[in-house]
This record gives C-alpha cells, sequence and structure tokens, in this order.
C-alpha cells in the first residue's frame, strides 16, 4: 500500500494546480473568480489543503475531522457568498470527483490492486461527507446574501434534480419537504417576454405568504408549483393549483393553463414533466377553469405523439375555425355536458342558433357534435385550438 500514498502524495502540489487550472477551463464561474490573482491563490491553497488530507486519511482510514470539515464548509459559503451557483456548485463538485479519482489512478502501479480498492472504498463515505460540509456551507452562504423567495427557488431546483442538499435548504426554510405532492405547472401564453424577474418575485412572495410550498417563477411562461398532497386527497391541492394559475393570468393579462401530475419525493421531476405535458395539452383561458390531469387530455398527449395523427386533426381544426364562433360553441357545448339549454345560455344565443352552429359543424366536419364520434373527435380538435392561442 505505501507505494500508492507515497507517490500520490509526492503530487498533491502538481495535480493541486492541474484541479484549479481544470476549474478555470471547465467552469465559466470558477474562471470569472480565478481571474483575480488573491481569489486564485485562495483555490490553490484550497486544493493542496484537500488533497493532502485526502492521501493522509485514506492511507490510515480515517474520517475527515469535524474541523476539516468545518473548514471545507467555511470554503463553501465564500464561494456562494462570491456569487457561485447551484449549477456551478454541482459541476465543481463532480469535477472534484473525477479528478481524485483519476489522481488516484494515476498514481496506483501495478503491484497496487489492493491498496486502489481500499482508496476506493474509503472515497465513497468520506467524499459525501467532504460534498455535505461544503454544500451546507454554499447553503449557509445563500441564506446571507439571497432573499427568501430566491431561496426558496432554489430548493425548488434542488427538489427536481433530487439534490442531497435539499434537506439542509429546506430545515433552513423550515418548509417540510412532503412524501407526496401534486406537481402544478402553469404555462403562460405567447411569445414576447412576460413580466421580469423582480415582478416575478413579487408575485413569488405574495404566494409564499399564503402557502408555504416550494414554488419558482424562473421562466416568464412557466410557473411551477410542489403542492403537497396526500395520496387520494389530491381535489384540494388540485384546488390550489387552479387558484394559483388564475393569479397568474391576472398579474400577467394573458391566457394560462395549468397541468397537473401526482408526484413522490425522489421523482418530483419525473411529475413536474409530465405536468408540463398536460398544461401544453390544455385549453388556455383568460380565465383558467380547471386544472387539468392527464385524464382529462390522454388523446390529445396522444394525437401530438403521432405525427399522421397530428396531420389528420390538424385539418378538423382547420374546418373549425373556418366558421365563425364554432370553436367557442363547441367548447361551452362540451363545458356544459351537451346540454343545449345552458350552453345556449352560457353563449348568451337562443338555443334555436345553437342548433344551426352545430348543424355547421356537421356540414364542415362531417362529424354529429353529440355522438360518441364526434364527441372524441371534436373535443379533442377543440382542446388542441385552445391550447395555443394567439399570443
Amino acid at each position: 500500500m505505501g507505494e500508492l500514498f507515497r507517490l500520490w502524495r509526492q503530487r498533491v502540489a502538481e495535480n493541486a494546480r492541474r484541479a484549479v487550472d481544470a476549474y478555470q477551463e471547465e467552469l465559466l464561474e470558477y474562471r470569472n473568480l480565478a481571474a483575480r490573482p488573491r481569489v486564485r491563490s485562495e483555490m490553490l491553497d484550497f486544493a493542496v489543503f484537500l488533497r493532502q488530507r485526502t492521501v493522509d486519511l485514506a492511507a490510515d482510514s480515517a474520517p475527515f475531522s469535524a474541523a476539516d470539515l468545518e473548514f471545507m464548509a467555511a470554503m463553501g459559503r465564500q464561494r456562494s457568498e462570491k456569487g457561485l451557483t447551484l449549477t456551478a456548485q454541482r459541476q465543481v463538485l463532480l469535477l472534484h470527483t473525477r479528478l481524485t479519482l483519476r489522481e488516484v489512478y494515476e498514481a496506483a502501479g501495478p503491484n497496487d490492486i489492493g491498496a486502489t480498492m481500499h482508496t476506493l472504498a474509503w472515497l465513497a463515505p468520506a467524499g459525501l461527507a467532504a460534498q455535505g460540509a461544503y454544500t451546507r456551507g454554499w447553503i449557509e452562504g445563500q441564506e446571507r446574501t439571497q432573499p427568501t423567495v430566491a431561496r426558496v427557488q432554489l430548493l425548488t431546483a434542488m427538489l427536481l434534480a433530487d439534490d442531497v442538499g435539499a434537506a439542509e435548504l429546506a430545515r433552513d426554510l423550515h418548509m417540510p419537504i412532503p412524501d407526496h405532492v401534486l406537481a402544478a405547472v402553469v404555462r403562460v401564453a405567447g411569445e414576447t417576454p412576460g413580466p421580469d424577474q423582480a415582478s416575478r418575485n413579487e408575485f413569488a412572495n405574495v404566494v409564499l405568504r399564503a402557502q408555504w410550498m416550494p414554488l419558482s417563477w424562473q421562466d416568464p411562461h412557466e410557473v411551477i408549483a410542489l403542492i403537497p398532497s396526500a395520496p387520494g386527497g389530491q381535489e384540494a391541492a388540485a384546488d390550489r393549483g387552479l387558484a394559483l394559475a388564475r393569479e397568474v393570468a391576472n398579474l400577467v393579462g394573458r391566457p394560462c393553463a395549468v397541468g397537473t401530475a401526482p408526484g413522490r419525493v425522489h421523482a418530483y421531476d419525473d411529475a413536474v414533466a409530465l405536468a408540463r405535458q398536460v398544461s401544453l395539452a390544455a385549453p388556455m383561458r383568460a380565465v383558467p377553469r380547471h386544472a387539468y390531469a392527464v385524464t382529462d387530455v390522454f388523446a390529445e398527449l396522444g394525437a401530438a405523439r403521432l405525427p399522421e395523427v397530428e396531420q389528420w386533426l390538424g385539418a378538423v381544426t382547420a374546418q373549425l375555425t373556418s366558421g365563425p364562433d364554432l370553436v367557442a360553441t363547441l367548447d361551452a357545448y362540451y363545458q356544459h355536458d351537451m346540454n343545449r339549454l345552458r350552453t345556449a345560455t352560457a353563449l348568451c344565443i337562443h338555443p334555436r342558433t345553437l342548433d344551426f352552429r352545430l348543424a355547421r359543424v356537421r356540414e364542415l366536419t362531417g362529424l354529429k357534435p353529440g355522438s360518441t364520434r364526434g364527441v372524441r373527435v371534436l373535443s379533442t380538435a377543440v382542446a388542441r385550438i385552445l391550447a395555443s392561442p394567439l399570443p
């Protein structure tokens, strides 16, 4: 075992310089930090310290001491206070792990199989402890420099990435991480920029005062919320998602749609991805009426995945949009379960006018709106049109 550790120890300074060079070359934020000579010197000192302690402790199978971990946390705090983002923080930890493994491999000789396996076994728990300390410090630095709403959005991003540091940040925010959530994605219409970041943050502050939950509005056209929800009790969570969509629509003055999907801890990202797909298929309205789930738009989702079906459905939508008020009429007709009187009342027209419009739909498409086939095709076509309103 001695040869591996002897060579590894001899190369500490060289490996530290290579590591700092790699950080500068591969990570833009570190390149900007290291452009200042004093900061680069600090980075080099930390890289030497970390490698020296790693070699010494790996040789003795000893864990990092409390003082070691506190020093790593202090460095994490310093990096955070200098503006290091979550993305860069993750990237540097991954790069450090990759470099450490390479350094072990380079120092190992043909007779060092046992020493190498011994080192790799030590690195797993020791590396996790070191990364945890650095991340804890980075989170503490965020608390000192970032407002609450920014830290909640950071927590949301970490939860979606299933980042182990999310638990530490959640404790700092006093925000429990629920086992079950209803992921809600609110989609905002329009290609032009929406509210600026300051306005979005102010809106998020208002929402968080009423509902303390993971929430993010980074993309102007998408709001993400992880609404706590017990299995089988998602109706109340869906109502909260709908209320959120209405508040967003009122703020931006544009149509919105909200898609939802149930999710579990460590798999939140899957739930958000599905909710996003649902939101893309859901009708967009100036005042959202429903928090949509897969069961509401499964036909639209299926059609979107088959180009031939999507092309055929596009021909149907073109026929509907060629007639005045036909889309709005069918939308109201299906919203009111094909009840003529309630539909006519909602549209403020005479029932006979409604009959005329439905007959016009049949004339254009060859589909009777009240038939089983007509409901399946025309309701899907209407949802497709309303999911893509004009900006």
